[in-house]
C-alpha cells in the first residue's frame, strides 16, 4: 500500500484477511497464498480509487482485472470496480434486467475503455444516482450509453443536466421492477433504489458494518440532517424489502428477507436516538 490511501475501505471489502486497517489507512496484512487470494488482491488493486494497492513491479496487470464482478449466482448484479476518487471511492453497480437491458447505479471512474467493457453486459438504459456525492461521471456514462440519467431534485445542482428528476418523498417506479425511494438525510436528495424486492442500492443512507455486524447509518458523515434521516427511515423502512444490501460506502451483505426487514426496523429505532454531530470521517464504523 502506498501513502495515497484515503481509508475508503474498498480494498478491505474485497480482500478481507489480506488487507486491514491500521493508523487510519489500509495496510497489507500478509502476502497472498494461492490463486484465490491472488485474485482477491487483484480485485482490491483494480477497485482502489487511489491505486494504492500495488504489486512489487508497480503496475497493475490488466489481464487480472476481474471487473465487472458478478455478486450473485444469477448474474443479475455486478460490482463495477474501478472506484473513482471523484466520488470518494464509492462502489458502483450494474443491474441486469430480465429483458437483457442494464441499469448502472452510481458511477465508477470514467474512461471509454471501461464504458465499453460495461456495455458488454447489455444495453445500458439508465444511470441512477443515489445522491450528489456520487454524481461525478453520471453525464459522461449516460451520454456514452445513450441512457437516461436520474437524480433527485434535492441534489439536482450536482447533476443539473439530468434527464429524469425525482421529486418529493413518495416512491416511484422508474422502470419495470425498479423503484426509487427518496430518503433525505445523508444529503437532501438521497435516494435508495429497490429492484425486484431483492436488491437494495442504498447509496450512503445505510450500509453493512463489519465492526458491529449489523446495518448502520453513517452518523458521523451526514451532510444534511440525521433527524431527517431518522424521519425518512420511519416513513419508509417497512417498504424496504430486500435480500441484498448494496451500498456506495461500507460493506455489502446478503440476508434472508425477514431478517433484513427486522434489522431495518431496529436501525430505524436506533437512528431516532441519534443527535447531530460534526462530520468526522475517522469515526466511521466500517
Amino acid at each position: 500500500m502506498d501513502g495515497r490511501c484515503v481509508n475508503c475501505d474498498v480494498a478491505r471489502q474485497l480482500a478481507p484477511g489480506l488487507i486491514g486497517e491500521a493508523g487510519g489507512r489500509s495496510v497489507v496484512l500478509r502476502q497472498p497464498e494461492g490463486p484465490a487470494e491472488v485474485r482477491r488482491l487483484n480485485a482490491a488493486a483494480h477497485a482502489c480509487p487511489t491505486r494504492s494497492v500495488r504489486s512489487p513491479g508497480g503496475r497493475l496487470d490488466a489481464a487480472a482485472d476481474p471487473f465487472p464482478l458478478a455478486l450473485d449466482d444469477e448474474g443479475a448484479v455486478y460490482l463495477c470496480g474501478h472506484n473513482s476518487p471523484h466520488t470518494a471511492g464509492a462502489n458502483a453497480y450494474l443491474l441486469r434486467r430480465p429483458d437483457g437491458s442494464v441499469t448502472m447505479v452510481d458511477t465508477p471512474r470514467w474512461s471509454t475503455s471501461l464504458a465499453a467493457r460495461y456495455e458488454e453486459s447489455g444495453p445500458v438504459t439508465d444511470v441512477l444516482l443515489t445522491h450528489r456525492d456520487h454524481a461525478a461521471h453520471g453525464r459522461a456514462y449516460a451520454d456514452r450509453f445513450g441512457a437516461r440519467l436520474w437524480i433527485h431534485e434535492g441534489d439536482l445542482d450536482a447533476a443539473p443536466d439530468a434527464d429524469r428528476v425525482l421529486r418529493g418523498t413518495d416512491p416511484a417506479e422508474i422502470c419495470p421492477g425498479v423503484t426509487a425511494v427518496p430518503l433525505p438525510g445523508h444529503t437532501r436528495g438521497s435516494v435508495v433504489y429497490l429492484a425486484d424486492e431483492r436488491y437494495c442500492f442504498s447509496g450512503d443512507s445505510f450500509y453493512w458494518s463489519r465492526t458491529t455486524e449489523d446495518v448502520e447509518v453513517a452518523e458521523s458523515v451526514t451532510w444534511y440532517s440525521i433527524g431527517e434521516l431518522a424521519a425518512s427511515l420511519a416513513r419508509t423502512a417497512d417498504r424496504l424489502r430486500f435480500e441484498w444490501l448494496l451500498p456506495g460506502h461500507g460493506d455489502r451483505r446478503r440476508l434472508p428477507r425477514d431478517e433484513a426487514a427486522r434489522r431495518m426496523e431496529q436501525l430505524t429505532a436506533r437512528t431516532r436516538e441519534l443527535m447531530p454531530r460534526p462530520v468526522d470521517f475517522t469515526a466511521m464504523r466500517w
